[in-house]
């Protein structure tokens, strides 16, 4: 069988976190460089808030910037232990890489996953320092649903401040990321955010301020799960309010491939994990 027909199957499962992205997992190369140094981490009393560590193997004479990456499922599915081939590409370029759970719907519905993002970075923050890493260069990442949790905990104050922790993310990477999707109209968003009060309260795109962390987001122009003028829009509202955003498009890029790309089977299909980490290093060095 060729390359592409292996793998095509696999990219179809990426964000849907099944079986074949466990092979991706489990078989794909990895990154040299890195290691995951902790498992199963308690940052809350739930089965699911639990968090996985990933740090570089190579000394370094400084504290590693710390990142916490959150993956994506549509809010209902994922698992932290299929994304150790992210979590590692990250590390491998000098980062202490945090990959959490969160609990999913239909057992709880937003905002209870957002607030789990918000506790697993603050915890993430008070360990850093016992793990080689610096709370003071914190930043957050996440694809799909993942990216909409670190845009949303980055953006609406309220979640890191309701864990004691208001200034801690510096910066945050969305990868196709859903920022601005009112009405609720398929059903991942019913079924996470239809029961919300106020939807507007669900948006990123309703919390960008002058004084937010600054924004990288990364989109295909091939996404057809999340349009790729989310991103579009989430920056001009930061800019149009003073906020620091940057919003780089992928040519033919689908949504799957945003992240498929940190997995050196897809790196050469375009240079996002590159460009992620060039700027994370320019705003957390």
């Amino acid at each position: 069988m060729t390359r592409r027909g292996l793998f095509a199957p696999l990219l179809g499962a990426l964000v849907a976190g099944c079986s074949p992205l466990a092979l991706l997992n489990q078989l794909g190369p990895r990154d040299p460089g890195a290691r995951r140094i902790a498992s199963d981490l308690a940052y809350g009393d739930h089965p699911r808030q639990r968090l996985d560590l990933w740090a570089p193997t190579a000394r370094s004479d400084r504290p590693w910037a710390v990142l916490v990456f959150f993956y994506g499922g549509g809010w209902d599915s994922g698992e932290k232990r299929l994304y150790g081939w992210a979590a590692q590409a990250l590390a491998a370029r000098g980062f202490l890489v945090a990959v959490p759970d969160y609990r999913l719907v239909p057992g709880v519905h937003f905002p209870a996953f957002v607030e789990d993002a918000a506790a697993a970075t603050a915890v993430v923050g008070r360990i850093a320092e016992a793990h080689g890493g610096d709370p003071a260069r914190l930043g957050v990442i996440g694809h799909s649903a993942g990216a909409y949790l670190a845009t949303m905990i980055a953006l609406d104050r309220r979640y890191m401040a309701g864990v004691d922790a208001p200034d801690l993310i510096r910066a945050a990477v969305g990868l196709a990321g859903p920022y601005d999707f009112l009405p609720f109209d398929v059903p991942a968003a019913v079924n996470a955010f239809g029961r919300a009060p106020d939807p507007t309260l669900t948006q990123p795109v309703a919390f960008v301020r002058a004084d937010a962390p600054p924004l990288w987001l990364g989109h295909g122009t091939a996404d057809t799960v999340v349009e790729p003028v989310d991103s579009t829009i989430l920056c001009q509202r930061a800019h149009a309010v003073g906020g620091r955003c940057e919003a780089k498009l992928y040519e033919a890029l689908s949504h799957e491939d945003l992240v498929a790309t940190f997995s050196p089977l897809f790196r050469e299909k375009a240079p996002v994990l590159d460009d992620a980490v060039a700027f994370l290093r320019r705003e957390l060095d």
